[in-house]
């Protein structure tokens, strides 16, 4: 599949293929160090036909930003429901091997194994650079809420019988979140850590900030794009 995880050319049902292929590699144990230091968010913006992948690395007691690395590249793949991750992966990849600060967990802006087909973008980002990695959605994707709380602000999202994510008020009087394991993370240690990197927003700040430094990126193109133009 090579470095990105993705082939240049492949069907819709190869993706899908791909993704439950891939879902049995996720690990859903912790893998992480006794005391986390550098969380990280990723976000992929999009303008001219060209990806953004953005990544802030944060300090994770403090939440002061770190590090960020930006990536662009062309934009291979189309936007198909259900296939995100192969559209953001090559420039979510690019700019998070550019880091001089390495994460011990990555915060991916979209699902992970709250997946129909158990593999969203953030499993399949983890599997790629095999870095612990927690989806964190704003929509719900797959599976069904459950009406009863496992914890304080916390409800299963469940598909039949089996939990496949979590869905977390993570400030009272705000939608909540998505949580999945993404890779090499418990759900339980999934959620605490997106609750802990929250503050004023509903949104895990490296989540926040890695979206803020993509949407700055894409000013910037828009307005030299715009420059030429009037030349």
């Amino acid at each position: 599949m090579g470095d990105t995880g993705i082939k240049p050319k492949f069907s819709v049902e190869k993706a899908h293929k791909a993704q439950l292929y891939l879902s049995h590699r996720i690990i859903f144990e912790d893998k992480l160090p006794r005391k986390i230091r550098f969380v990280a968010g990723v976000d992929v913006a999009y303008v001219n036909g060209m990806s953004i992948g953005a990544v802030a690395v944060l300090d994770y007691d403090s939440l002061r930003l770190i590090e960020s690395q930006v990536a662009l590249c062309k934009t291979s793949f189309p936007y198909v429901p259900t296939l995100l991750s192969f559209r953001e992966i090559p420039s979510a990849v690019l700019c998070a091997r550019k880091l001089k600060t390495q994460p011990d967990v990555y915060l991916i802006d979209g699902q992970g194994f709250a997946h129909p087909y158990r593999c969203g973008f953030a499993s399949h980002l983890g599997l790629v650079i095999r870095k612990p990695t927690i989806g964190v959605a704003k929509s719900r994707l797959f599976g069904e809420v459950e009406s009863a709380e496992i914890e304080k602000d916390v409800a299963f999202l469940r598909h039949k019988n089996e939990v496949v994510g979590a869905v977390v008020t993570t400030k009272r009087g705000c939608k909540p979140v998505y949580v999945s394991v993404g890779h090499m993370v418990s759900l339980k240690t999934a959620i605490k850590i997106v609750k802990h990197c929250t503050r004023n927003h509903c949104i895990p700040e490296p989540i926040l900030k890695a979206h803020e430094i993509a949407a700055t990126e894409k000013r910037k193109i828009h307005i030299v794009s715009a420059t030429t133009k009037e030349q």
